[in-house]
């Protein structure tokens, strides 16, 4: 759930009206592959609920995901193919937001890219700082102390304003998502 604070914490409102408006809500069955490494994608994905496990070829699983994470996010930065697989751990549910109409928006509308970018920014700086606690002091940060794992679930002071802001925004998207799920009609 922390990262849905990077990503909600820096969107305002209108911005989750449109990712309401233009994914699609879908569901995800309990080991159902949704991206695998090596093929390109064309959606980017936000897992709603869930758990989904990101493996590796040759190193198995290297990552759990849960709901608020992005999945597919790093095709938005580079055209490389995506270099793990991801498969839902259980049912899960996800907002598909395709690609090229992300693109397009993204290229519309500045306001909108800027704030975006910037929480993709802090997004995946987050996941290298995260990578590099893990390469420098193992899975566990073995004998670090209980004062290291405090610090590693710390978030950043200027996102920390945003925390609560950015819990609303999501439990507003989960909402949104419903009612177009259950109505059949945007918001």
């Amino acid at each position: 759930m922390r990262k849905v604070l990077f990503i909600f914490g820096v969107l305002n409102d209108a911005d989750i009206d449109w990712m309401a408006r233009a994914g699609v809500r879908r569901g995800i069955g309990r080991q159902e592959v949704l991206i695998q490494e090596g093929v390109p994608i064309d959606a980017i994905v936000l897992l709603l609920q869930g758990r989904m496990g990101v493996s590796v070829s040759g190193a198995g699983e290297i990552a759990q995901l849960e709901a608020g994470d992005f999945i597919g996010e790093m095709s938005l930065v580079d055209s490389a193919p995506p270099s793990a697989t991801v498969a839902a751990k259980v049912d899960s549910v996800a907002l598909f937001l395709d690609k090229q109409v992300l693109l397009r928006k993204l290229a519309g509308d500045y306001a909108f890219a800027s704030r975006f970018y910037r929480a993709l920014a802090i997004l995946l700086s987050d996941r290298l700082r995260a990578t590099e606690r893990r390469m420098a002091y193992g899975e566990q940060d073995h004998g670090l102390g209980d004062e290291a794992a405090r610090l590693k679930d710390e978030l950043d002071p200027g996102v920390l304003d945003q925390v609560s802001i950015a819990g609303e925004r999501f439990d507003r998207l989960l909402k949104l998502v419903e009612h177009v799920a259950m109505k059949g009609t945007k918001p």
